[in-house]
């Protein structure tokens, strides 16, 4: 019985952050500034031509926002 009280008393808090009096879950927040990175980065591929040449754009694009929300989290809750 122990260890199951152990594996629920280890959910008690989620990250959260106080934002204008309300609070939001952290992945929300590092999944909205992960889309900004990336249509930040859209805008330099635009600019160089390098948009036009990706092979499929809309996995591109997905992948990078993955990858830029994962980081996020990385380096502000670790």
């Amino acid at each position: 019985m122990s260890c199951l009280s152990i594996g629920v008393a280890a959910c008690s808090a989620s990250p959260s952050r106080n934002i204008l009096g309300s609070y939001f879950p952290t992945w929300m927040v590092c999944a909205l500034l992960g889309i900004v990175v990336v249509v930040v980065i859209r805008g330099v591929l635009v600019k160089t031509g390098i948009d036009a040449t990706l092979p499929v754009p809309v996995i591109v694009y997905l992948s990078m926002w993955t990858a830029a929300t994962l980081a996020i989290w990385l380096l502000w809750l670790a």
